[in-house]
């Protein structure tokens, strides 16, 4: 790490996070406690910046410290009760990924489904107050789909052209970076990520795991699970080049039915006022667990 920080090559490593609560009716979820101890170890041991200064670092070729990126996938509402507010009151940058029809019409994830556990999902509220205290909402598709099975342009455009859009509209914001359900090399296509490009994305998510290092293409970021095993974690954290020398090699080939354009529904809010009452409850929320207390707007400092 000292060796490759004094060449302006340290490694970034993006951790992802799904819900944070203690209760566990899923593999995915961490526990507030461990959460916490995450955040605090690399606090201590790592720069913790944004995703946006994340890629610039890579694109300039210039990343003179060990750094850490926090972020989210689907969009539990449990989130907003503990570890969104406990990350707004210690200033620590997050990106937030969620799947806009979920959050629409507040369905539960597919896969909690399946697993007879339905859980509350986020409210288009809580993104829009989350996002005006500084948390980057990002897209996850429209319904988490696999798009190892997506066959045709107009499946792969209402997932991820037509769910920017809506999400921009819900939060009133520009959205900027892309995390692919499952994020394994399969689903990392060539059309999922030239359709990304097109569409004005400024990055896009995997989940397989890997460094992010100055000299690859800084569009694709490479995330590491945030794993309840602590031990695990420390491991992935360090460098260790025989995982930066196996990368998985991403498809290059890639064939799509050409349709016509899918229909799509639009983005509604429930007004101003829900927003606000949103905002003040993870204002309050932060308040409550000893930090400052937070403007609209207010913006990390990486």
């Amino acid at each position: 790490m000292r060796e490759l920080a004094a060449e302006n090559r340290a490694p970034i490593s993006v951790l992802f996070y799904h819900r944070v609560a203690d209760c566990y009716p899923n593999d995915w979820t961490i526990s507030r406690e461990q959460f916490v101890r995450h955040i605090n170890y690399c606090r201590e041991h790592f720069e913790i910046i944004s995703l946006a200064e994340a890629q610039s670092r890579l694109q300039k070729k210039h990343s003179p410290r060990p750094a850490v990126v926090i972020t989210f996938d689907d969009g539990y509402a449990e989130n907003m009760r503990y570890a969104i507010p406990w990350l707004i009151s210690n200033r620590i940058p997050c990106t937030y990924f969620v799947t806009t029809e979920n959050v629409r019409h507040g369905w539960p994830f597919r896969h909690d489904i399946e697993n007879d556990q339905p859980l509350d999902v986020n409210t288009v509220e809580q993104l829009r107050a989350a996002s005006q205290c500084g948390i980057e909402i990002g897209l996850h598709t429209a319904n988490h789909v696999d798009f190892n099975c997506i066959a045709t342009r107009s499946e792969l455009e209402s997932e991820i052209v037509d769910a920017k859009m809506d999400l921009e509209i819900m939060i009133g914001r520009q959205v900027d970076y892309f995390a692919v359900p499952y994020g394994m090399p399969q689903q990392m296509r060539p059309a999922v990520i030239e359709t990304a490009k097109a569409c004005g994305l400024r990055g896009i998510c995997s989940a397989f795991g890997g460094y992010n290092m100055v000299g690859e293409d800084p569009f694709h970021i490479r995330r590491i699970h945030g794993d309840p095993d602590f031990v695990r974690l420390r491991n992935w954290l360090s460098f260790d080049e025989r995982k930066f020398r196996h990368n998985p090699t991403l498809p290059t080939d890639d064939v799509l039915e050409e349709t016509g354009v899918s229909g799509k529904s639009s983005a509604t809010g429930t007004g101003k006022d829900a927003t606000l009452s949103a905002t003040a409850d993870l204002m309050d929320s932060a308040s409550l667990l000893g930090g400052a207390s937070l403007l609209p707007n207010s913006t990390f400092q990486t």
